[in-house]
């Protein structure tokens, strides 16, 4: 019989390793069956367009039949149960999936923190979904709002999804000459922290340009359908600030469907121990992307972040066709060539790959950031479609 070879999820990590297995697997080798909650993959790093405009939607996302190949197997649903002794999947639509070989790369979800209420109360931006429920609060915000008295919006988190988001809902407001206040809200002394000072203060100064205020050194202690609460303690109270909408993007963490599968995984994070090969605790599991810490050497493991995916997921899905041949499989190891973050219209490229310039913006840095999109969208899809999406990145 034909070794099977399931995928399950269609973000960055799934799409390309799908790319890559059937770049690399030989005829007769293997099967792939491809499953996912969506018939589509998203470019989510540009999610946050949608926010500004919902029409971008057909831009930044791709659907399947242009990624997989004829010979492969789609089956369209959320995983809800993974059997590793059986080696089967289930789909919450009962369906069921066997596997030689299963590939996790269902990606993330976002971690709350056990910040009281904020679950509840707090969009998050992980889905087109997300997206639309923002634009639609926040143009109903401003609808309501008066210059006197405008709507605020609170995105809580200053990290790459919080900074791109606050640039995009100060778009919509300078487009729609709305009356919006917009607050970034990050506990830690910076925005985007733990990077380099030179892209802290290059990214700072665009948000301040864009009008959005940004409050560091507190973190939000709890929600409720009217505020946000800062900082406190027991000597002291936290500060108020009362919003409209409420945006939290402040971390990650390994989706609900991993719960359901006997592999290692990292108890406070939920996500899957992988060693470079992207192998895991059970010889016929792998794991990429979001779900997994793929070991880098000592305690380093690869960045959560949609470069990492890329790179990772032509390995990935070429090691997946030599498990099927019982060839030895190759080590990953995770290559940085810089950062590219959008505030609205305005980009910050950093640390570059072939760029003179440590850090900069203007016109350059927009067009890299709108090249790597595109790019992205050719290699996965066709050059036609990437081409066609560039004015929308």
């Amino acid at each position: 019989m034909t070794t099977q070879v399931v995928v399950v999820g269609s973000g960055y990590a799934g799409s390309g390793a799908v790319k890559a297995f059937e770049d690399e697997v030989g005829e007769g080798e293997a099967e792939l069956t491809w499953i996912s909650e969506h018939d589509y993959h998203l470019v989510l790093h540009e999610v946050h367009r949608a926010i500004r405009n919902p029409a971008v939607e057909d831009s930044i996302t791709v659907p399947v039949g242009e990624i997989m190949s004829d010979e492969s197997e789609f089956v369209q649903g959320r995983v809800v149960d993974v059997d590793t002794d059986e080696r089967v999947v289930e789909t919450d639509d009962e369906e069921t999936v066997e596997y030689d070989y299963l590939l996790l790369a269902i990606g993330s979800t976002t971690a709350f923190f056990g910040i009281d209420g904020l679950r509840e109360h707090a969009h998050q931006l992980k889905s087109l979904a997300d997206a639309r429920a923002i634009h639609e609060d926040v143009r109903e915000a401003a609808g309501n709002a008066t210059r006197s008295e405008p709507a605020t919006v609170v995105v809580g988190g200053a990290g790459l999804s919080g900074i791109q988001t606050a640039g995009e809902i100060a778009e919509y407001r300078d487009k729609h000459r709305a009356p919006i206040d917009i607050k970034l809200v990050e506990g830690l002394d910076e925005v985007f922290p733990g990077n380099d000072p030179q892209i802290q203060g290059a990214l700072r100064q665009r948000l301040e340009d864009a009008d959005v205020e940004i409050l560091t050194g507190d973190f939000i202690s709890k929600a409720d359908e009217d505020a946000v609460y800062l900082g406190g303690g027991e000597d002291e109270e936290p500060e108020e600030l009362t919003y409209d909408v409420l945006i939290w993007t402040g971390g990650i963490t390994g989706q609900e469907e991993l719960d359901a599968v006997e592999v290692e995984k990292d108890d406070r994070s939920n996500r899957v121990f992988a060693e470079s090969d992207f192998t895991t605790s059970d010889d016929r599991v792998f794991a990429i992307g979001d779900t997994a810490l793929v070991d880098q050497g000592g305690d380093d493991v690869a960045p959560p972040t949609a470069q990492a995916a890329w790179q990772a997921a032509e390995v990935a899905g070429e090691n997946l066709a030599r498990a099927a041949r019982g060839a030895p499989l190759q080590s990953w190891q995770h290559e940085d060539k810089g950062t590219v973050i959008s505030v609205g219209e305005e980009a910050v490229a950093h640390d570059v790959v072939g760029m003179p310039i440590k850090t900069f913006g203007g016109t350059p840095a927009k067009l890299l950031k709108k090249a790597i999109a595109s790019r992205w969208i050719a290699k996965v899809s066709s050059t036609g479609r990437g081409v066609s999406a560039f004015g929308d990145m």
